[in-house]
């Protein structure tokens, strides 16, 4: 459909970004939406509707981070949340990490997550009662996947109610189970991912020839799959 919203680019690159990223992922957001929306296409005159923090929220003081801006403390998790592949290393250059990406760990993931709906919740002005309510209005999520959902639900009310503590005496937050910090978790060691398609050099680009191939493996073995053409996202 010509007006669905297939794609978002950003007009200010200076702007926090991983701040909108996380946003646009968060339940407190997902939940407005289907208010709004009645169908599966997310239109352009939905879109603008959507409640979406303006990028002044991410500059100004964080209750429950002693009065320290939002941005510094969303990016390492954004970072590591994003970044499990190198292909995606060009946006996190953009939130300047130089590093390898990040292991793929579920635990982590869970934790931080709820950590960020959790703020979201907070930043959205929804009390605990109301955050108790919302992810009860995901009906599949609740019923495919109960158990997961009981304790995603309860998470996110523990790291709700943590921070509305910290926010009371002035303190900072942290979760006692992120060891280490968000965006220092484990990495991978520096090489390229197997989806990674090594860049013609520019000679041989300009005289029309092909980098050399790899000897193709035994049919069958792992590295006889061909990720690309499972995929289909190269074609």
């Amino acid at each position: 459909m010509g007006h669905t919203a297939p794609l978002l680019l950003p007009v200010d690159r200076t702007l926090p970004l991983e701040g909108l990223l996380a946003n646009l992922c968060a339940f407190v957001l997902d939940f407005a939406a289907r208010q709004k929306i009645p169908g599966a296409h997310l239109t352009y005159a939905y879109l603008e509707q959507l409640p979406v923090l303006g990028p002044h929220k991410y500059a100004a003081p964080t209750p429950w981070l002693a009065g320290e801006p939002l941005a510094a403390w969303i990016r390492p998790r954004v970072l590591e949340l994003t970044y499990t592949s190198h292909e995606l290393a060009p946006f996190a250059r953009h939130l300047g990490d130089e590093e390898p990406p990040f292991v793929w760990d579920d635990e982590r993931r869970f934790l931080m997550r709820a950590e960020l709906d959790a703020a979201y919740f907070h930043l959205y002005g929804l009390s605990e009662a109301e955050v108790a309510l919302v992810p009860d209005s995901f009906r599949a999520f609740r019923n495919k996947k109960a158990e997961l959902f009981a304790r995603t639900r309860e998470e996110i009310l523990t790291v709700y109610r943590a921070m509305a503590k910290a926010a009371e005496s002035g303190g900072r937050y942290a979760h006692p189970e992120l060891t280490p910090a968000p965006g220092l978790g484990q990495r991978h060691e520096p090489g390229r991912s197997p989806l990674t398609r090594l860049p013609v050099k520019a000679d041989e680009e300009a005289a029309g020839e092909q980098p050399p191939q790899s000897e193709a493996p035994e049919p069958g073995s792992p590295e006889g799959e061909d990720p690309d053409g499972q995929l289909g996202f190269w074609d």
